[in-house]
């Protein structure tokens, strides 16, 4: 009787844990389960919040309608992100989650670890990933009526956030009390990386839904863009991807990277491009890397400089206005001779970079590279050679040494003589 009955309760103590078990599984929350439900519930709100604002104008309720919009967004952002703490969470801790599941949980982690030290970044990063998160389940799901309506709001809200985030990059990136300068350059690397990832998510959507009023500006630059999307990119390449981005941010982000941020985010890749051809060893790579850094010279000049209204250094508008107007002589060689319009183009950047190099004394060592368009003024016709002229500083210290070696030597005779 006893062995019985500890073979019974073993059994069903085995039973009851399998049971424990089915129902823990069952009772996290899936993408059908009761979070599953909520947020369909939150997101039919949310759209017709949206769909009612969109529609309103000042003079028929908008404040209401953008009210009942903003709190409609908010409850379902809520529902979204308890979701990722009550159904993905439990599952990865349970071993049950997917890969997506997996990957979902760290991106979440990712986010929330900006909250401490970067809460502007954080606030419209969190949002984001939210609503990727959700746009990725509506995509899957194929109901083509639910993805039209979401598309639309998804767009708005994305444009909005994507603003915000490459706003609070050009705040850092103008603040002149250095408090960000030894994090200017990861900072550069994601406004660069920010502005590919719209490209890629938001500007493609826009393109693939028709949008041809949001997209008509920007539609050569994109499909320029699309070139890079394949293969494995060099540096070079990606030096030419970036200038791409930020061509087509000057006409989707005017504000929120405004020019003076522009601005530096070009001569970042002026550096680049710089270091990239005096740092080549292998002559065609090296000339290809030149030719870039020409085409460089031409957009940051034309497309931002040319632009630039105010100037806080008077003596810096004058010396671009004389760069400027020797531009416009120069390509009005364009039509007739389009040889010697190259060679003079060439001529004029080359000379401008270096007089801004040696003005600007930058920290980086240049010395190369103003070799090396010395060698092009020289083959192009304008500049002479002239004997010893590129006598290495050590030998030129030598020559120093050994003439101060001499006169002293002169001068000891000298006085020998005399006495």
């Amino acid at each position: 009787m006893e062995e019985k009955s500890l073979r019974i309760t073993g059994t069903d103590k085995t039973f009851f844990n399998k049971i424990t078990k089915t129902l823990t599984k069952m009772l996290i929350p899936t993408k059908i389960g009761i979070n599953g439900m909520l947020i369909s519930i939150k997101r039919n709100n949310l759209l017709k919040a949206f769909e009612t604002y969109q529609k309103s104008d000042e003079n028929y309720n908008q404040k209401d309608a953008e009210k009942k919009y903003d709190m409609a967004y908010e409850h379902y952002l809520e529902t979204l992100d308890k979701y990722v703490m009550d159904s993905i969470y439990k599952k990865v801790k349970n071993n049950t989650a997917s890969e997506f599941e997996k990957n979902a949980l760290s991106k979440y982690y990712e986010v929330t670890s900006l909250k401490e030290n970067e809460f502007v970044e954080y606030k419209n990063r969190k949002q984001k990933y939210l609503l990727e998160l959700d746009n990725d389940g509506i995509q899957l799901s194929g109901k083509e009526k639910l993805i039209s309506r979401f598309n639309e709001f998804y767009i708005s809200k994305m444009d909005t956030l994507y603003k915000a985030i490459l706003k609070n990059y050009s705040i850092k990136l103008a603040d002149t009390t250095n408090a960000y300068e030894s994090s200017k350059e990861w900072i550069y690397t994601k406004i660069f990386y920010t502005l590919e990832e719209y490209i890629q998510n938001i500007l493609s959507l826009k393109i693939k839904m028709g949008k041809d009023e949001d997209t008509k500006d920007v539609m050569k630059e994109y499909e320029n863009y699309e070139t890079y999307t394949v293969g494995k990119l060099d540096t070079k390449d990606n030096i030419e991807k970036n200038v791409v981005l930020l061509s087509i941010s000057r006409k989707l982000f005017t504000h929120s990277l405004p020019l003076i941020v522009a601005i530096q985010c070009y001569e970042k890749l002026l550096k680049d491009a710089r270091i990239l051809v005096q740092d080549t060893k292998i002559a065609t790579k090296r000339e290809k890397a030149y030719s870039m850094l020409i085409n460089l010279f031409e957009d940051y000049n034309v497309k931002l400089l040319s632009t630039k209204v105010y100037w806080e250094n008077p003596k810096d508008r004058e010396e671009f206005k004389a760069f400027w107007n020797k531009y416009k002589e120069i390509c009005k060689l364009k039509e007739t001779n389009f040889i010697e319009y190259v060679r003079q183009k060439e001529i004029l950047f080359i000379k401008n970079d270096m007089k801004n190099i040696r003005e600007n004394k930058p920290k980086t060592d240049y010395s190369k590279l103003i070799k090396y368009y010395k060698r092009k003024l020289i083959d192009y016709g304008a500049m002479r050679e002239l004997k010893n002229s590129y006598i290495s500083e050590g030998r030129l210290l030598g020559t120093c040494q050994i003439g101060h070696f001499l006169s002293k030597r002169d001068r000891t005779q000298k006085n020998i003589s005399k006495n």
